[in-house]
This record gives structure tokens, sequence and C-alpha cells, in this order.
């Protein structure tokens, strides 16, 4: 008979693995929603890098890696994007209609994370390629649960497609 384990056990197993070096990078436009979870990011002791862009355009040029986002040091490629669907400039549906175009970044995680309850916006994400469909909670401790479920989900138990930005071109000198 096979012996069963138990769920803290599989999560120690997959975040080996992992550890806490998997990137998240949240587009979202609330300056205090992104402070709040960040906030519970930290109260449930998880410690992976966190980056932020407040408009589609920077979501875009961060994904890309240009203008202040070229370093790769700096700014490195998330794991995982946590995305709102209202953004300023592009919308979350059109940032993952572009998402799922660029061959490098065509296969990173993508879980939206949003106010909207409308099923077309539920649809309309995972017809783009969303990977998961999350309503943002307001209250501190139901953010600080979410938390701990991207962890342990999404950081742990889920595994990490290959993505790349595309190479930077060579200017040529005439």
């Amino acid at each position: 008979m096979q012996e069963s384990v138990s769920w803290d056990k599989l999560l120690q197993m997959s975040g080996d693995a992992m550890e806490d070096r998997a990137v998240i990078l949240i587009a979202e436009d609330e300056e205090d929603y992104v402070y709040l979870l960040k906030r519970a990011f930290s109260e449930a002791k998880i410690l992976n890098p966190i980056f932020s862009v407040a408009t589609g355009k920077e979501a875009i040029a961060y994904l890309k890696g240009e203008g202040k986002y070229s370093n790769r040091d700096e700014h490195p490629l998330p794991d995982l994007l946590l995305l709102d669907l209202k953004l300023p400039g592009f919308s979350g549906l059109e940032i993952l209609r572009w998402l799922r175009s660029q061959p490098g970044l065509k296969a990173l995680r993508v879980v939206v994370l949003t106010s909207s309850e409308q099923l077309k916006d539920v649809n309309d994400a995972y017809r783009l390629g969303a990977n998961s469909f999350l309503m943002k909670p307001y209250d501190f401790e139901d953010l600080v649960h979410l938390a701990k479920v991207i962890q342990e989900y999404w950081l742990y138990l889920s595994k990490c497609p290959d993505s790349a930005r595309a190479p930077k071109r060579e200017s040529k000198s005439v």
C-alpha cells in the first residue's frame, strides 16, 4: 500500500526546488492596494521578490525589458504576473492578448486579480490565456489568506515554464 503524503510535506518537497526566488510582478493602478498586497505577502512570511507597475504601458515595458526596465538584474522577468483588468493605458485584457503573442513570454503564468465580477471579463480573460481569475479581497485577513494560497499553489506546487525576453537588436552603424 502506498503511503500518503501530507499537504505540509508536499509543500516542503515542492518548495525546496522553487525556494523564495520566484519573482512576482503586480500590475495594479491602485497604489493603496499594491501596498496592502505587499503587506499581506509580508504578513504571510512570503519572501519572494515583488515588483509592481501601475499602468498597462509600464507592464509591457517591464516584460519587454525596455526603458527603465532594461536592467534584468534590477527588473528580472517574473515567474508570476498578478494582473488587474482595469489598468490605464492598456487594459489587462490587452496585456494578456499581447503577452500570449510573445514567443518568449507566452507561457508566463498570469493570475487575474480584479474587482470585476462580470462574467464577460472572466470569459475573456480565460479565452486570452489567463491561468486563473480571482476577485480582489479587500479585508486584510482575506488578503493574507490569498497571499498564502498564491504562494502554496503558484509558487510551490505549480511548475514554472521557461520565459525569456526577446534579445536586444544590435543597432547597425551607418
